[in-house]
């Protein structure tokens, strides 16, 4: 089902069926995904490892730079395409319509009353944490290497603040806007039901 947000062009759907994971496992704490679990970690860790110990090891400033680059890019595919969809059943998009109008979609997977025994506590705080947790990291970056006058330093920190916050933006989307959608269900069938009734009164007085 697609809802549009008429204010900013994004559109909160769900998930298709064909890619729901199976529903009869039950609900633990353990990591059912740990390729995924892994490299959700990896990319942006490692990113953050290069930044701050690359210049003990190398004298290259351009390679120092092209290498956090290219693991921000590779973290920021991952978690977009990939963990975000394994891990808590959340993903994000844009496509571009017929008229050449650009929509974000964003996706949470369909609610079931087995939905709850596909999610792993354990790959929801990696998550979580590993989302949250590095763009932080990011934003103190970028302050340190402002207030340091650590100039060259700063594209490499904006990009790391920009592709993992754009992450962090879009699941925060799909959460919210999975739950928004319930509010507005709720909202609508009770603004019906107030019509139905005061419709009802008027016609039989």
């Amino acid at each position: 089902m697609l809802q549009q947000d008429s204010n900013d062009d994004t559109e909160d759907v769900s998930l298709f069926d064909a890619e729901e994971e199976t529903t009869n496992r039950p609900k633990k704490s353990k990591i059912r995904h740990p390729v995924a679990s892994f490299f959700h970690l990896f990319f942006r860790v490692s990113a953050i490892v290069v930044y701050l110990l690359c210049e003990l090891f190398s004298s290259s400033f351009i390679a120092c730079m092209v290498t956090i680059i290219l693991l921000l890019s590779c973290d920021f595919w991952a978690v977009k395409n990939v963990t975000g969809r394994l891990m808590v059943g959340l993903r994000w998009w844009n496509h571009i319509d017929e008229d050449g109008k650009s929509h974000w979609v964003f996706e949470s997977r369909k609610a079931s009353a087995q939905e709850s025994k596909t999610v792993s506590e354990a790959e929801s705080r990696i998550f979580w944490l590993g989302l949250i947790a590095c763009p932080v990291l990011w934003v103190i970056f970028a302050f340190s290497a402002l207030f340091s006058f650590r100039v060259k330093w700063l594209a490499v920190v904006i990009m790391g603040v920009v592709l993992q916050g754009a992450n962090l933006y879009g699941y925060i989307r799909c959460k919210v806007g999975s739950r928004k959608n319930l509010t507005n269900m709720a909202t609508s069938y009770l603004g019906k039901q107030f019509l139905k009734q005061n419709t009802g009164d008027e016609q039989t007085s």
